[in-house]
């Protein structure tokens, strides 16, 4: 922990990042966004020619496709909902009482019909089902968003709103493992070529409870879920950077999503961290990016 207060300290005095009051809540300065569009720009290198569809959704997605998603079954601890005011005006005169005298003015807050988006892909899936079937020669999509989960830390590699790139894979089981294992090889070439330490594990998603360590223990025997890990705020307990994802036929079953023969499609997605990236890179190669090593810069800005 003090190596990561350390480094948190260390990015605050610098700038790159700014302290809000919030732990995982922060400001970013031009030169951490800089980094960040400079890798997006190496992600679209490597994947374009791939022909993904580029999709862009907000970081609130419609209440009732969280819900369904099953989200809550398995994260209910990491989910986070938008509430608004919805009284008269005497709730009103309430709710500035509460205020003025320190006490709980939320209760009078109401969810609304947006939840905060848990990962970039979970808008995605009701949309393409919309559309109807998917070709036989499966569906590709290009999704970068905002996503929220509540675990305050001051790990800075922990944020509770971050940002998520991804791309999803929608088709057959051959198809879309093949496309997960590809991007695996291109993560670790990609990592390497801007001088960061990897390894890719299994490994699983954090689910929730008693029931959850079942569901953990099955995806990790399924090889479902690997993590690229990179050293960030430790050299022993590493931070993923990235995943890779294969679904099986879950999402499919669960949005009726069909191929043009009728079967029930697999997906897969391979999820870059992208504060978590450019975090590694300042930590591997220090703050100023004026002194990083020319072969990085030059990989990352030409």
């Amino acid at each position: 922990m003090d190596m990561q207060v350390s480094f948190l300290d260390r990015l605050f005095e610098s700038g790159l990042l700014i302290d809000t009051g919030v732990d995982g809540l922060y400001g970013r300065s031009g030169q951490f966004e800089d980094v960040i569009a400079a890798f997006e720009r190496l992600i679209d290198k490597i994947g374009g020619a791939d022909g993904a569809e580029a999709i862009r959704f907000p970081p609130g997605m419609n209440r009732a496709y969280f819900e369904k998603s099953g989200y809550m079954k398995s994260f209910p601890q990491l989910a986070g909902t938008v509430h608004s005011f919805c009284g008269n005006d005497h709730d009103h005169m309430s709710l500035l009482q509460c205020m003025e005298e320190g006490k709980d003015w939320t209760k009078e807050q109401k969810a609304t019909d947006i939840a905060l988006t848990p990962a970039a892909c979970y808008p995605l899936y009701p949309t393409v089902a919309k559309r109807g079937p998917i070709s036989m020669d499966g569906g590709l999509f290009d999704l970068q968003s905002y996503c929220f989960r509540h675990e305050p830390s001051k790990d800075p590699a922990r944020q509770q709103l971050f940002r998520m790139r991804e791309y999803v894979c929608m088709g057959t089981e051959a198809h879309v493992t093949t496309f997960r294992q590809t991007w695996m090889d291109r993560g670790v070439e990609m990592m390497k070529s801007i001088g960061l330490d990897v390894e890719i594990d299994v490994a699983n998603d954090p689910f929730f409870g008693r029931a959850g360590k079942l569901l953990a223990n099955n995806q990790r025997d399924q090889n479902l879920k690997f993590e690229l890990l990179i050293p960030v705020t430790s050299q022993t307990n590493k931070t993923a950077c990235m995943s890779f994802n294969y679904h099986q036929d879950a999402f499919g079953q669960k949005w009726g999503l069909s191929l043009a023969d009728g079967s029930v499609a697999h997906t897969a997605c391979v999820g870059f961290g992208l504060e978590r990236i450019a975090l590694a890179l300042f930590a591997q190669h220090g703050l100023d990016v004026a002194a990083w090593p020319e072969a990085v810069r030059k990989t990352l800005w030409g």
